[in-house]
């Protein structure tokens, strides 16, 4: 396995990261391809050190609602499941209202503006677990600190594209390894 990491000599100011899983042409989120099958132990530790350096969520509404009917049920004793369930999870929507799955916080204007005052409270990094079109959204605006792209070995043809619509974004690798399943980790900076 290869494996490269960069170290920055970084602050230890709060950053927004995200991680989603993807296909070879870059689809994010297709009914034919499950990032589930490509999860393993390996993958499931790197994820374990990211929320372990993480002590709030951003989601949108889609997510939010995919995770909640899934890790709301799930036991504390599961990492995963103790930082969703307990972490304040910030939802990005023009459509909810509510928010049943707490501590949950709904931000339905003024994403970048609350942003930028939730980056600068106290805290560990904003975990932005999946959401699709936040990233995106975060990406163009240069709002986005940190991505992590589990790239897995398919091609599914179609589905939603994590880069549609985006200008150019540089980024620099600054983390990879390879894992016995095919899957390759990456995570980038923007420059």
């Amino acid at each position: 396995m290869n494996s490269i990491k960069e170290d920055q000599g970084e602050s230890q100011s709060r950053k927004v990261v995200a991680g989603l899983f993807l296909s070879l042409d870059g689809v994010v989120d297709s009914p034919e391809s499950s990032p589930h099958k490509w999860t393993n132990q390996e993958i499931m530790e790197r994820i374990a050190v990211g929320v372990a350096q993480a002590d709030t969520v951003l989601v949108g509404s889609h997510t939010y609602s995919l995770l909640a009917q899934y890790w709301q049920l799930q036991s504390n004793d599961i990492p995963m499941a103790n930082f969703l369930n307990n972490s304040p999870k910030y939802v990005v929507s023009h459509t909810l209202d509510r928010l049943e799955w707490q501590p949950a916080i709904l931000i339905k204007g003024g994403l970048f503006e609350e942003l930028a005052k939730l980056k600068l409270s106290p805290g560990k990094n904003i975990q932005i677990p999946g959401s699709p079109t936040l990233v995106r959204s975060l990406l163009r605006e240069g709002l986005l600190d940190e991505l992590t792209l589990n790239i897995c070995p398919v091609v599914v043809g179609s589905g939603t594209r994590l880069f549609d619509d985006l200008k150019q974004v540089n980024l620099k690798l600054v983390d990879s390894k390879a894992y016995s399943n095919g899957v390759v980790g990456v995570t980038y900076r923007p420059v």
